[in-house]
């Protein structure tokens, strides 16, 4: 063959070459355009397959709250006749008859058949109404205790007797005993009433015998024969154990 027909052969296998390759160039493209209408029509109904029970779920559960939410706003009337509502009225009826019941103020209170003082703002201590208070206080306090030892006096006088067994006498001669002792603290304790009164008619009374300083209506309420400051007195209880050791 002549050099001319070898160079027009090569050029028409570069031709055919060619045309082949976009031959198959254009195959693949029709292949995956075929892929891609097949799949995504698919995709979508799975897409669609699958939201839709979660709706369906949405839904479902938004109706179980809705029930949930009627039942706990309207209320049976059952529940509502099981309301203790009897309860307050008779606790606040109850505290009332307390407050007003007098008991508390006359017996567990008072001090020897005497009310608490009250204080007001700015009234002066011991002032007239402060003095009769502890008057009536101390008064009433001395006749109880002279009620007391006529009783025991009158207990000794009818109960006196010579028992045959000695065992009898003895106990009541150690009855006898506890009552005479206790009556001579109560003579003893007379007798300091009796000076807080002459205290009080010379306007002595409710100061400390040591320091001077005011003892206290509180204090003296609780111990109305007192003559010393909690301070002094706490103050002599030390010593006196200091003493004894």
């Amino acid at each position: 063959m002549s050099p001319q027909g070898i160079g027009w052969m090569a050029v028409k296998k570069k031709v055919v070459a060619k045309k082949s390759t976009a031959k198959k160039k254009v195959a693949v493209s029709k292949k995956k355009a075929v892929a891609k209408k097949a799949a995504t029509p698919k995709t979508k109904a799975v897409a669609k397959k699958s939201s839709a029970p979660k709706k369906v779920a949405t839904k479902k559960a938004t109706t179980k709250q809705k029930t949930v939410a009627k039942k706990s706003s309207g209320a049976s009337p059952k529940h509502v006749t099981k309301k203790p509502i009897t309860k307050k009225p008779a606790i606040a009826k109850a505290k009332q008859t307390k407050a007003n019941s007098p008991s508390q103020s006359t017996t567990s209170i008072s001090l020897h058949g005497v009310s608490p003082y009250h204080e007001k703002r700015g009234e002066q201590y011991m002032n007239k109404q402060q003095a009769e208070h502890f008057r009536s206080i101390l008064k009433n306090w001395k006749r109880e205790l002279m009620e007391e030892v006529d009783r025991t006096v009158h207990h000794m006088q009818d109960e006196a007797a010579n028992f045959p067994d000695p065992n009898d006498r003895a106990s009541q001669e150690s009855e006898f005993a506890l009552e005479l002792r206790t009556r001579d603290r109560e003579r003893k304790l007379i007798k300091k009433i009796d000076e807080s009164l002459v205290n009080l008619d010379n306007e002595d009374y409710g100061y400390c015998d040591v320091c001077g300083i005011e003892i206290g209506i509180r204090r003296l309420e609780a111990r109305p024969t007192a003559t010393q400051c909690i301070d002094c007195k706490t103050l002599d209880e030390i010593r006196e154990k200091q003493s004894r050791v």
